[in-house]
């Protein structure tokens, strides 16, 4: 039996603490439109066919019933990593963005194939990266 093809990454997720916090982080400073406003979860548009997840922590351990069926209970703890892509144009003006609105940024990495990452956390300590290609192999534009 063939294996059926991935058609990419649907959603990510991040746990936080303070929901409020979260939300103007990612509203705010990021320009994430809010999707779905919840006790336990904020969903945010992240690009075509993307969602970023935020997750109250301590509030997604049990199973949630739907109309449509059962969505699994899950959490994590510690501190998560996700990269939002940009252009490799809008390195120098993200690195200007952040330290505008008081976001510092924890590193900055130049990879092998050219590509630059900005690292930088979120309130709940998430480590956030604006990665410009080339990075991988298959992330060039």
């Amino acid at each position: 039996m063939n294996r059926p093809e991935i058609a990419g990454v649907l959603e990510t997720a991040v746990y936080v603490d303070d929901m409020n916090a979260a939300h103007e982080f990612y509203s705010h400073i990021l320009g994430l439109k809010r999707m779905v406003a919840g006790d336990r979860l904020f969903a945010y548009d992240a690009g075509p066919g993307q969602a970023l997840l935020v997750f109250h922590r301590g509030h997604t351990g049990e199973d949630i019933e739907t109309n449509g069926g059962v969505v699994p209970g899950h959490h994590t703890s510690g501190n998560s990593h996700f990269a939002f892509r940009i252009g490799s144009d809008a390195v120098q003006a993200w690195r200007d963005y952040l330290k505008a609105n008081a976001v510092e940024i924890i590193s900055e990495v130049v990879w092998p194939a050219g590509g630059t990452s900005l690292y930088f956390n979120d309130p709940d300590g998430n480590v956030l990266e604006l990665a410009a290609p080339p990075l991988w192999p298959n992330f060039l534009s």
